[in-house]
């Protein structure tokens, strides 16, 4: 297939449609040639369907829980707020509401995608999570039990295998993400609410999402290509048929607002999950947080260059190899850093025992530090500390920040982060504040900060001396609402 004709094609007839042009009001031989270069296009749409289709699968789980009236089990879907699962949920509140009392059989639907003729499927870790039985059903019907090989919940891709038995599989071609460009055409295929290898197109919307909070570590690529309930877990491929994400979240409250999981970060996590039956990540020991416009002023940075390391974990990697609180990490492995969860991913992919140049800012100086990465634990991560019921997380003022903050150590606490809309974001509270009272009480240390908020009655409201700049500010905050 010559797919630079293609482009050439696409773009004609798009410049056409866009300009509203009808064919009639275009010479008889314009109008001709634009009508084949029209039939060429919808013909390459329609190879990608053919090629693609047969390594699409439908996969059906079936699991147990418990009545939500019984025993105060409240069921949860993966996925809440604005965000929700492909699994048609109106249909599950009837199931539950027919059914009295005890352990109930619940059945859903996903989609799945063939990586290799040996029989491993690629798909979200939420298809087919605590399933108990999972049955895959092919394009020529074929019915095959499958068995789960591997979960990682932190980026919601698992690995399925079902035993061929002599079948012949077609496989899906795995395309480069990191190549995929915002206005590409981008093609979903799965089981919208069972209907067997819907097929849809769009366009790639975004590239890199993240703070969606879908999963752990996330670098969407955003589509408006339609998805719906079921197709979770099927393939978003390019015009050339090349597999470029897996289709994973949408927008419950917009229209052609679809996440799909990066084939990269999707093909890395199923190689371990293929290998060692889990994935294995790199650890570094801090916590970071974004340098907003206030922290850029006090650390002298440029905002979105870099992020701000808030704490060190002692005797970890990072604490071995001399990274300090204060510290801006701007490069890490060569790769340059804008926000948090990028540095998040990137540590996150680098194997344990091995060597990486960090290059990092402290005290206005740019300096290069070698730190040997550990492994992460199950319970781990590098993320911000969740905030308080005041909306904000404060941090120990260490003598390398009190310098840099105009204050001196034992003299308050620092914001380290404040939740976007809650309280203390709307009573002007930013992060890189110092809090030094709380309720006329004099704040030396984080303790001193938890034990005054633990001793407010719930719903109550706080005021706060805080430090900006060398001029300090009472102000009220209120508790956040339950």
């Amino acid at each position: 297939m010559n797919y630079k004709l293609i482009k050439r094609i696409a773009l004609g007839g798009l410049v056409l449609s866009l300009l509203f042009v009808p064919l009639a009001a275009v010479p008889a031989q314009a109008a001709e040639d634009t009508s084949a270069q029209l039939e060429l296009l919808e013909g390459a749409f329609i190879k990608v369907a053919e090629e693609v289709k047969p390594a699409v699968v439908n996969i059906s789980t079936v699991y147990k829980a418990k009545h939500p009236r019984v025993g105060g089990h409240n069921r949860e879907l993966p996925f809440k707020g604005p965000f929700k699962d492909f699994f048609d949920e109106d249909l599950f509140e009837q199931f539950f509401d027919n059914i009295p009392r005890g352990e109930i059989p619940q059945k859903s639907l996903g989609s799945g995608l063939i990586v290799s003729t040996e029989g491993y499927i690629l798909t979200n870790n939420h298809v087919v999570e605590n399933a108990e039985k999972i049955e895959i059903r092919l394009s020529d019907k074929t019915k095959f039990v499958g068995k789960v090989i591997g979960k990682d919940p932190k980026t919601d891709i698992a690995v399925v295998k079902i035993d061929p038995q002599g079948h012949k599989l077609v496989a899906a071609k795995l395309g480069n993400s990191d190549k995929s460009r915002v206005g590409q055409w981008a093609i979903a295929i799965g089981n919208p609410f069972g209907l067997d290898r819907t097929v849809t197109v769009g366009v790639i919307s975004a590239t890199g999402r993240s703070d969606i909070g879908i999963a752990t570590y996330e670098n969407f690529i955003q589509t408006d290509a339609s998805i719906n309930r079921g197709n979770s877990g099927g393939p978003l491929v390019n015009i050339r048929g090349e597999v470029i994400g897996i289709n994973t979240a949408i927008v419950a409250t917009g229209r052609g607002i679809g996440f799909a999981v990066p084939i990269n970060m999707a093909r890395h996590v199923m190689e371990q999950l293929i290998s060692h039956g889990e994935v294995v990540r790199g650890w570094m020991g801090i916590a970071i947080q974004k340098i907003t416009e206030d922290l850029a002023k006090q650390f002298m940075a440029e905002p979105g260059s870099g992020v701000l390391v808030s704490q060190v974990f002692k005797g970890d990697p990072a604490d071995k190899a001399g990274i300090k609180v204060g510290d801006i990490i701007i490069e890490f492995s060569g790769t340059p850093i804008t926000d948090p969860a990028q540095l998040s991913r990137l540590a996150a992919s680098i194997p344990p025992n091995k060597k990486v140049e960090l290059v990092i800012i402290r005290n206005k100086e740019k300096t290069t530090v070698t730190i040997t990465m550990g492994k992460q634990k199950e319970d781990t991560k590098l993320a911000e500390a969740q905030a308080d019921k005041y909306g904000m997380e404060v941090q120990e003022l260490t003598p390398e920040l009190a310098k840099k903050l105009g204050t001196t150590e034992g003299d308050g606490v620092l914001v380290s982060y404040v939740n976007p809309g809650g309280p203390a974001m709307l009573a002007g509270i930013r992060t890189g504040d110092v809090i030094v009272e709380v309720n006329l009480q004099k704040v030396s240390n984080v303790k001193d900060y938890e034990d005054i908020i633990a001793a407010v009655e719930p719903g109550e409201s706080i005021v706060v001396l805080r430090l900006r700049n060398g001029n300090s500010l009472y102000v009220a905050i209120e508790a956040e609402a339950e």
